[in-house]
């Protein structure tokens, strides 16, 4: 049996490299079948997003302008975002908000298709570092149009988190055991990868999603130490809202959003990127390459690109557009929030956040040593049980 399932591994391996060197090999051939031109809408669109990414403050003039009604699925990680885009042979959603995590894995994958970005308006209007990032851009061709882009956060009931935290310490303390929560996702080895590369620099931790077998098994064995502590691993953002709400947690890892709602209701939460930093994620809209609405799904990133909703949908999650031309926009939402969301920090700001990627093992500097997200995951579930 465990040959059996060896030998069908080694399978899919041997199809995804199969795939990626196609694809690597062939971005003229498939830059000349992009389309030329949006035609006639479907009038329907099916998108896999993250919580908040389809509200309805953009959604419903986007329908009554397109005649595109928009189901949503939103995912609680970027494994069930990956698995949902490939149920049904690819055909049953359009669109996917994929985050650096999940991203290259479908494109290697050939779950997606090529994105011609001339037929996105505002493109041209992206800050630079989001135009052709690596996350969604293969030897030149565009696998997808960036969106949003953000820390993770350190998040605390400021009423009862005294004195105020500075450092990821925190979730890691006895001082809060069972009321403390942090996303339920492998990727969140990295963080505690990162807490590492600061606290325990013998480690010689360099990149939070580059680990070798002896640093991953340190951000395993802190993330168990961790676990009798963690009142509840969240698989969506408003799981986490309603923890704080019922005083279940004072203090967690979260991402913006979960502070703006909870501003918005008037609950006494702050937030910090701790001394440590930060990871964080930039997502992208990508097309399925068997996307049964693929006119629908073009008018969307077109729609979600533009500088109005690009702010509406900053000042909304708590996140940074891509758009250039959104931070005027989100001056008009809400006053101050351009520069509270970092529309127009400095490209420091952007290099600081160590953004989401798919563990390889290939670590760079010619060495191959590094775990793979298989071993992540594995270790994710040693963890979580």
């Amino acid at each position: 049996m465990r040959l059996a399932k060896l030998d069908a591994l080694l399978g899919c391996i041997l199809l995804a490299l199969t795939i990626l060197v196609s694809a690597c090999g062939s971005s003229k051939s498939t830059a000349s079948k992009l389309p030329t031109q949006i035609g006639k809408g479907e009038g329907q669109l099916s998108l896999v997003a993250w919580e908040g990414y389809a509200q309805p403050e953009w959604v419903k003039p986007f329908e009554r302008q397109t005649g595109c009604a928009v189901h949503a699925k939103y995912a609680g990680s970027s494994d069930e975002m990956v698995a949902l885009m490939r149920q049904g042979g690819g055909t049953q959603y359009d669109l996917v908000s994929a985050s650096g995590d999940a991203s290259l894995r479908l494109i290697r994958g050939g779950d997606l298709q090529p994105v011609n970005v001339n037929l996105i308006t505002e493109w041209k209007n992206f800050i630079p570092q989001l135009k052709s990032p690596p996350h969604n851009t293969v030897n030149g061709v565009h696998y997808g149009i960036s969106l949003q882009w953000g820390p993770n956060i350190l998040l605390y009931n400021s009423d009862k988190v005294h004195p105020a935290p500075t450092s990821w310490s925190a979730i890691y303390s006895p001082k809060y055991k069972g009321l403390i929560s942090v996303p339920k996702n492998p990727i969140q080895i990295a963080d505690a990868a990162l807490y590492l590369s600061k606290t325990n620099p013998s480690l010689g931790i360099e990149d939070p999603y580059e680990l070798t077998e002896a640093q991953l098994d340190a951000a395993t064995s802190l993330l168990k130490k961790q676990r009798p502590l963690i009142k509840k691993y969240w698989a969506l953002a408003s799981d986490e809202v309603e923890l704080f709400k019922n005083g279940d947690v004072t203090i967690g890892a979260a991402w913006p959003l979960q502070q703006s709602t909870l501003v918005a209701d008037k609950f006494p939460v702050k937030s910090l990127i701790p001394a440590e930093g930060a990871t964080g994620w930039a997502d992208t809209w990508m097309l399925s390459a068997h996307a049964p609405h693929p006119n629908c799904a073009y008018k969307w990133i077109n729609w979600v690109s533009s500088p109005k909703v690009q702010a509406e949908q900053s000042v909304s999650y708590g996140e940074t557009p891509a758009n250039t031309k959104a931070c005027a926009y989100m001056e008009q939402i809400k006053k101050g929030s351009c520069p509270i969301y970092h529309a127009n920090a400095p490209v420091a700001y952007f290099n600081s956040i160590r953004f989401w990627k798919t563990p390889v093992a290939q670590c760079g500097n010619g060495r191959n040593d590094c775990m793979d997200y298989t071993k992540w995951q594995q270790k994710w579930t040693e963890i979580t049980g």
